[in-house]
């Protein structure tokens, strides 16, 4: 047994090597980026979420669940990497003992002849087996070759894929095989509970040189997988619980997060784009966090499936963008990580690399893909591994919009109007009132300090107080909490866009000024609490102005309405009769995980008969306007909104009903086109659950 413990160690301390140095690398490619010394600060100070967290995503495999068939086969050979850990330290101990005593019936102290672990071990690597054939089918049944872009591994790295399952395959069989054998020869270590050994130990000879001839392959094949993975995406298996660890919690939703250089917020009274990191211009102006998204991408495609942007035949899939990177990223790295002489001498090919933009026309990431985005947030949502895709495409949206000036042309007049006249359409400030003139009641203005008696400040919005659609849903609104006897005021005048479209394109500093002057309106005016019905502004003003000092306590308009309604100070009385599917809005369903209450209130409406869209919820379809894109034109593939009005119609509804006026806006535009073609009826329209409910009361 002695040439066996030498050539099982020797092998070993080679595999390990080689790991290792690639690990090293790794871990200095990624330190060669910016810090982020925010995410270790947040993972301490949050260690109870942070564990939960482990538990839940790691260990429960809560996202990859949510795919039941992918779903269950991962879990099964995810928990037999950990469970079979017992079986490698069975086989060192069985090496290392026949080399000294000459015999190789080792087992681990205390647990190591318990007939539960014996039958854990083999039943988990069955289960292993059979996850792979699992695998096998939905990677046959999913090939490129045969959907095109409808499969979710279309460019996906499909030989390393393969290349994984037949050395998990190899590490399982000989796994039996070793411990068969060892059965055979009365050396394994239980006498029951391990059916599968024992049961293949019965029919094996009694040979000791097959006995250790199997456990060098078994380990041999163990030895080569490691090697493999730490050079494949299948590094995941390790980076994984780091990225989870680091990720944002509950997820990577809701706020876009503040610009950061050298790990410290920007001030941009302070910066200068000479020596601060403005955004990502290159790619060492990604934070180690970024790099750690690079290496833990299993290349699943679940972002890319659920994208709207790559559903419509656009450029953009979120998969491919991680990727990208991380190729560019592997491709210089022997330059970012040489010294100053040895880099004098680097070939010419390598060189012309690093002169590669991060976004062009010739770039890592061409532009189009950048501005496919609607940061609807389906890709974050989906990962199984916590990668945070929106937080990649505004930090290089952040230095195309400030440092290249580089962005579609008509988000520009969108920016100038903002900057001139506080709203995105460029209209008079005194217009943001004219819609209480339509109301038979008085909704007071405030225009210094909130009255006492005053609960809420209802926050309009821009396209709540000057698009002619949204403003119906603003008067329902104000009707609903005059009814149920709710104090609130209006800014009116003194209300500004929050600069939700100025960050989500990438104009930090506009959405700064434009944050920083509404915050000391709040604040002067002692605003408390705020209703607001765009969740475009309850995302910005609930999540992204306590980065800057507002800190409010926000609802959604949906949600103090089902609150109103529950509580008997609303009572919707007249039926609906009418089948309506309900369209749920990204800022709000997805980022800000309000899907019940929406809902809630069109289940009080009598008469409603709801019809849910194949997409809804956590798995609903954008309506195309976020991330700035209601300013800007789409002219690549299939309009969004079109796309999600015929799954709509599908469902043959008399009304679409939403949350949201970009929604309203967006699905409204496509009804229309779909009514002038013939292709729906002439009484369909979209409305927001408040008129529903408003019509519902009134009629009544």
């Amino acid at each position: 047994m002695l040439w066996v413990a030498i050539v099982g160690l020797v092998a070993t301390a080679v595999a390990v090597a080689l790991a290792g140095r690639r690990v090293l690398f790794l871990y200095r490619l990624a330190t060669s980026g910016q810090p982020a010394p925010e995410r270790i600060e947040y993972a301490k100070e949050h260690a109870g979420a942070e564990i939960k967290a482990q538990l839940v995503e790691v260990f429960g495999q809560r996202k990859l669940l949510k795919w039941t068939p992918s779903g269950t086969a991962h879990f099964f050979v995810m928990w037999a990497f950990f469970i079979l850990l017992t079986v490698y330290i069975e086989a060192y101990g069985a090496i290392i003992q026949g080399a000294i005593t000459g015999h190789s019936d080792f087992h681990i102290p205390l647990i190591g002849t318990w007939p539960v672990l014996g039958f854990l071990q083999d039943f988990i690597a069955i289960a292993c087996l059979v996850g792979l054939v699992a695998f096998t089918a939905i990677r046959i049944k999913n090939s490129p070759k045969k959907l095109g872009r409808g499969s979710r591994f279309s460019g996906s790295h499909l030989g390393g894929a393969w290349l994984v399952l037949f050395m998990i395959f190899n590490i399982i069989w000989t796994l039996f095989l070793a411990r068969g054998a060892a059965a055979a020869n009365g050396n394994l270590p239980y006498s029951s509970g391990a059916f599968a050994s024992i049961g293949i130990g019965k029919i094996l000879p009694d040979s000791e040189l097959l006995e250790q001839i199997a456990l060098l392959l078994h380990i041999g094949f163990m030895l080569v997988f490691l090697v493999i993975v730490v050079n494949s995406k299948h590094l995941h298996i390790f980076t994984a619980p780091l990225n989870v660890l680091f990720s944002r919690r509950p997820d990577g939703l809701g706020p876009a997060q503040p610009m950061r250089s050298g790990g410290k917020v920007l001030d941009f009274e302070e910066a200068d784009p000479e020596v601060d990191v403005f955004g990502r211009g290159k790619i060492t102006d990604t934070t180690w966090k970024g790099f750690l998204d690079f290496y833990t991408c299993t290349e699943c495609g679940r972002c890319q499936s659920q994208c709207p942007a790559w559903n419509t035949d656009k450029p953009l899939s979120p998969k491919m963008l991680i990727l990208d990177q991380r190729d560019h990223a592997f491709a210089i790295a022997p330059y970012l990580l040489a010294g100053e002489k040895e880099k004098e001498s680097f070939p010419e090919d390598v060189l012309a690399l690093l002169d590669k933009p991060l976004v062009g026309e010739d770039g890592v990431i061409h532009p189009d893909v950048l501005w496919s985005c609607t940061n609807c947030g389906a890709c974050v949502e989906q990962c199984p591994v916590d990668i945070e895709h929106i937080d990649h495409i505004l930090d290089m949206r952040r230095y195309q919009v400030m440092i290249e000036s580089s962005f579609p042309s008509e988000a520009g007049v969108m920016l100038k109007n903002l900057e001139n006249k506080g709203n995105p359409w460029g209209m008079s400030e005194m217009k943001r009132a004219e819609w209480i003139e339509e109301l038979d009641f008085e909704v007071p203005i405030i225009d210094s300090t909130m009255p006492e008696d005053v609960e809420y400040l209802f926050w309009v919005g821009c396209a709540g107080a000057l698009e002619d659609r949204a403003k119906k849903t603003t008067k329902a609104v104000a009707e609903l909490l005059h009814i149920a006897g709710v104090k609130f005021g209006v800014l009116g005048p003194m209300e500004a866009c929050t600069g939700d479209p100025a960050r989500r394109l990438g104009m930090e500093f506009l959405f700064n000024m434009l944050a920083q002057q509404n915050i000391e309106t709040l604040n002067e005016a002692g605003v408390k609490k705020i209703v607001a019905t765009c969740p475009h502004c309850f995302n910005t003003l609930a999540n992204e102005y306590p980065q800057l000092g507002g800190t409010y306590e926000v609802v959604h308009h949906t949600q103090l309405l089902a609150h109103l309604v529950e509580e008997g100070r609303l009572t919707p009385i007249t039926p609906i009769e009418e089948k309506i599917t309900y369209h749920d809005p990204c800022f709000l369903g997805r980022h800000n995980k309000v899907y019940a209450q929406p809902r809630d209130i069109m289940a009080k409406v009598p008469g409603v008969q709801a019809q849910e869209m194949h997409r809804c919820k956590d798995r609903g379809f954008c309506c195309g306007a976020g991330g700035a894109r209601m300013w800007m034109e789409e002219r690549i593939g299939k309009r969004i909104n079109t796309e999600r009005v015929d799954e709509a119609l599908t469902t043959d509804p008399d009304t679409v009903s939403t949350a949201c006026p970009f929604c309203l806006v967006m699905l409204g535009d496509a009804i229309n086109e779909k009514k002038n073609a013939g292709q729906a009826k002439e009484s369909l329209e979209v409305v927001d659950v408040a008129q529903l409910l408003i019509k519902s009361i009134k009629q009544g």
